[in-house]
């Protein structure tokens, strides 16, 4: 059975195209953010990365990725950074079967603030074996992981890795008709009220089904 998810994006990355139509061919071009309009200087990158590899053992393994890095050196109460180098450097490996249960996790903390304290709460995450990526699964996260049960970048990270377990299973699970696509509702452009729905999935089509955004 495909999973769902209760995430309110449902892909980690969007690329807008346009039709440009004084073209005689159709054009696709990838939109940027404007150029900006002030002097600026960087002064920290946060990157995440999930990556998902599939097993010889029928399992899927995904592993998210993330760094905090700052431009310039700096201090804080649990030491000291020279510019470039990680204050967090942090990983997660979730193993996945086909029903989308975490079979096993792995953690590392290459680089962290409080050294010989960030890392003790590694073991913490292993709670999370068993657990079905689908609905409800941020909020269970939330709840074992939040605050300070769990690493606040950690939980951070764990809690899109989701998402990347739904892309990264995407087209590796036969898609069962009778099941709503988890994406449905999921976000705006997916609304099953709408045009998109209408045209690609008019079986879950349910026009004057929209409801207001939850304030």
């Amino acid at each position: 059975m495909f999973c769902s998810f209760d995430c309110a994006h449902s892909f980690l990355m969007f690329f807008c195209t346009i039709n440009l139509s004084n073209q005689t061919e159709k054009e696709f071009v990838t939109l940027h953010l404007p150029d900006p309009v002030i002097e600026r200087e960087l002064l920290h990158t946060r990157s995440i990365i999930f990556k998902g590899y599939r097993r010889k053992d029928n399992l899927w393994d995904i592993e998210g990725h993330l760094t905090d890095v700052r431009a310039n050196d700096v201090n804080f109460p649990g030491g000291h950074r020279r510019g470039g180098d990680p204050i967090h450097d942090m990983w997660m490996r979730l193993t996945v079967d086909a029903a989308c249960v975490i079979r096993e996790v792995q953690t590392s903390m290459d680089a962290v603030p409080y050294e010989g304290t960030c890392g003790n709460i590694q073991s913490r995450y292993a709670c999370i074996v068993g657990m079905r990526v689908g609905s409800g699964f941020r909020g269970q996260i939330r709840q074992l992981l939040g605050g300070i049960n769990g690493c606040t970048h950690m939980t951070e990270l764990l809690l899109s890795m989701g998402t990347a377990i739904i892309q990264t299973l995407e087209g590796e699970i036969p898609f069962l008709q009778d099941e709503k696509p988890f994406a449905l509702d999921g976000c705006h452009a997916l609304d099953t009220s709408g045009r998109l729905v209408a045209e690609f999935h008019p079986r879950w089509y349910r026009p004057g089904s929209a409801t207001s955004p939850a304030e």
